[in-house]
């Protein structure tokens, strides 16, 4: 009988020490966890039954807050003023669908917490507060880009070269972030069916940012990378003719059985200072093949590719852009030479696109690319403050010198010398023009450029795709970009 007690007293035991080691788990490792899970009923009144911080933009302009629910089971909703206008950016919080944009990436600031104790009084006393989230970008430049877009599908980023804040980061089509917040199961299935549908026509969905989360071939824009890999990899290349063709015929490169033309069939050919200017297309496609497959993405990559970029918005794959992955290539020249000038295999976001501008006019370097610059509590003091961080180092400050001096060309007498930007502006540019469809049956459209190019503040790229295939990156993104670079240089 005494070994039997025993035997339930050590028994007792143990499930008391599982019992300790459960609850230590949940109260004590898992906390946090269960404490910020977003299905957890408090956080979920924490978000909606509390006033929530305000996002602003650089000039000051409320683009989110909290107002009073007018209807639903929550005490209070977010209001959008500027609604289409920075949708991409700052995102919604819908009572279904979640956080997204800067209302994600920032809610720890934004979402009702515990005032940080800083007295004996805050310690007596629990006082919840809201942070304010201020933004890199103003609303001028922002409603800049939606002029010049005039209405248009496409992207328009813009940065500062020299600390990777975002200037503007516009893209059209955009959606209207307040149905998503409207606290009515029936207005937000409504709006979320609607922002996330798929044009039938451009593939476009609304709530899909064209500017950072959506890749396009970036045609000779490229160009400027497959540049900088013969200076960094090969520089006995810099030099070196390449032969002169209007068409490289079939067969001329490995797994090649049709032509390889320049655009309108045009020859050209020479040495790389030759080529930039006019974009010789055949001229640069033997480029990339000499340069080979592991030194070109080597380059790519160190500008970028087939990486996430560090930006500080919610991160998804669609924002990866691509250069010579195996699953296209499969190892067949005619595709690497395709690809050096920015089409087959070569595919890119146009926030991938600025900061290869941004890496040339910042002498190599690329910032990490950035939306939000500070954070301050109710009373005004600085929470939080972004600090400039380099992401990668592109290449060498010799070669940004070089194929700065070389897309300068490009404006003063090659493919951007008719967009009209002013000499006093000092414009560094490269044009580009994808063929796309099934038979090349239009063009995506590029300009790429910073400015004033002997101390660039300012760097940017331009996509409008779905244009007919006459079109060029100079034609249709080069006035966009003009009065971009224009509009930025204006500003205080």
């Amino acid at each position: 009988m005494a070994r039997r007690i025993r035997w339930l007293g050590v028994a007792i035991l143990l499930c008391f020490g599982v019992l300790l080691a459960q609850l230590t788990n949940i109260q004590v490792r898992q906390a946090h966890q269960y404490a910020t899970n977003p299905n957890n009923p408090a956080v979920i009144a924490q978000r909606f039954d509390q006033p929530r911080g305000i996002i602003q933009s650089a000039n000051g302009v409320v683009l989110a807050e909290s107002v009073p629910a007018t209807s639903g089971s929550y005490e209070y909703q977010r209001e959008y003023p500027d609604g289409p206008l920075f949708a991409h950016i700052v995102g919604y919080l819908s009572p279904i669908y979640g956080a997204t944009g800067v209302e994600d990436s920032y809610n720890q600031y934004l979402v009702a917490h515990n005032k940080p104790v800083k007295t004996l009084g805050d310690l007596l006393t629990t006082t919840t507060v809201t942070d304010t989230v201020t933004l890199t970008m103003s609303t001028v430049l922002q409603q800049d880009a939606v002029q010049a877009l005039a209405g248009r599908n496409g992207a328009v980023v813009v940065i500062d070269p020299s600390t990777g804040a975002i200037e503007a980061m516009y893209s059209n089509p955009t959606f209207d972030p307040n149905p998503l917040a409207a606290n009515d199961q029936t207005t937000e299935t409504q709006a979320y069916a609607a922002a996330n549908a798929r044009n039938p026509v451009t593939g476009f969905a609304p709530a899909v940012s064209l500017a950072y989360q959506n890749i396009f071939p970036p045609g000779s824009t490229f160009k400027t990378v497959t540049t900088a890999a013969a200076y960094d990899h090969k520089p006995i290349l810099v030099k070196k003719p390449q032969p002169y063709y209007r068409c490289i015929p079939p067969h001329t490169l490995g797994g090649q059985t049709t032509p390889l033309c320049n655009y309108g069939a045009s020859g050209c050919g020479g040495t790389i200072a030759e080529m930039l200017p006019p974009s010789c297309d055949t001229g640069y496609a033997l480029l990339g093949a000499d340069v080979g497959a592991p030194d070109m993405t080597a380059e790519a990559e160190a500008f970028g590719f087939n990486q996430q970029p560090p930006i500080d918005l919610p991160h998804s794959s669609f924002e990866v852009s691509d250069f010579l992955q195996s699953d296209c290539y499969q190892g067949a020249e005619i595709f690497l030479a395709f690809s050096s000038i920015g089409q087959k295999c070569t595919a890119a976001t146009p926030l991938q696109m600025a900061l290869v501008a941004a890496g040339f006019a910042d002498g190599g370097t690329i910032m990490a690319p950035h939306v939000a610059t500070q954070v301050r509590d109710s009373q005004g003091t600085v929470v939080s403050m972004y600090k400039p961080t380099p992401w990668v180092q592109a290449t060498s400050p010799a070669t940004a010198a070089a194929v700065t001096k070389l897309m300068q060309e490009v404006v003063q007498s090659g493919t951007a010398a008719g967009v009209g930007f002013p000499p006093q502006d000092q414009v560094a540019a490269k044009t580009g023009t994808a063929q796309v469809g099934v038979g090349n049956t239009a063009t995506t459209d590029w300009m790429i450029a910073f400015a004033p190019a002997g101390h660039p503040t300012v760097a940017i790229a331009v996509v409008i795709p779905n244009q007919s295939l006459s079109a060029t990156g100079a034609e249709i993104s080069g006035p966009v970009v003009k009065y971009m670079i224009e509009q930025a240089l204006a500003q205080p």
